[in-house]
């Protein structure tokens, strides 16, 4: 039952992508129509990417956010199409205690070398079998399934790296001004939210015009 509370407040945390939908535009008609207020976010204050040589889609995500669950599987092969200048990463956002436990289960996954296996694994577990997550001991038994110790799992899980972990993603998602999730940020500075469009294919369409366009300045400025 914890694991049904935890997806409640989760629910409750996150603007719902269905929601948002209805209550705004149908879905973009053409990449050139897409505008900046209207098809995605220019920030006030851009982020620093991780590598600010690629151009980089970061994904605000949650393991319990439930439209995250059904992205995850789109915008993970809309990633393996992208050319070897654009870099995607994913930072899980925390905003109620009953997340702070997967977003550290997640980081221990990254420590460990372990997330591109446990990633849509961890998915499934948590919505398909119903499966909490919510302690180290969870964690261990999750993630020993991939090639790490649970006692691995266990040192990891409150080791000062992934503290700083989740402290450098607490600020990015802070940065990103985040409303809801999943949303996709391009080159630090673009916003796609769920609050513009009208389904997930759209976010990777607008996401995929954002990377063009910044493909398109960074040739102008050589």
């Amino acid at each position: 039952m914890r694991i049904f509370a935890a997806l409640v407040v989760a629910l409750l945390s996150f603007s719902s992508f269905a929601a948002d939908s209805v209550t705004t535009k149908p879905s973009v008609a053409s990449a050139s129509n897409y505008l900046e207020g209207k098809d995605y976010v220019l920030l006030d204050e851009p982020v620093r990417p991780q590598d600010p040589s690629k151009i980089e889609v970061a994904e605000v995500f949650s393991y319990l956010c439930g439209h995250c669950f059904h992205f995850e599987p789109l915008v993970s092969a809309w990633a393996k199409t992208q050319k070897m200048d654009v870099a995607f990463v994913q930072v899980h956002a925390s905003w109620s205690p009953s997340m702070v436990a997967y977003q550290r289960g997640y980081y221990t996954a990254i420590l460990l070398k372990v997330k591109d296996k446990s990633h849509q694994a961890t998915f499934d577990r948590i919505h398909r079998e119903s499966r909490e997550l919510a302690t180290a001991e969870d964690w261990a038994e999750n993630l020993s399934g991939f090639g790490v110790t649970k006692q691995a799992v266990l040192s990891s899980y409150n080791s000062f790296a992934v503290n700083s972990l989740l402290a450098q993603a607490d600020a990015r998602v802070r940065g990103y001004r985040i409303s809801s999730t999943p949303e996709l940020i391009v080159d630090g500075k673009y916003r796609v939210t769920s609050r513009l469009v009208a389904s997930h294919e759209d976010m990777l369409k607008v996401a995929q015009f954002l990377v063009d366009k910044v493909r398109a300045e960074r040739a102008v400025k050589k």
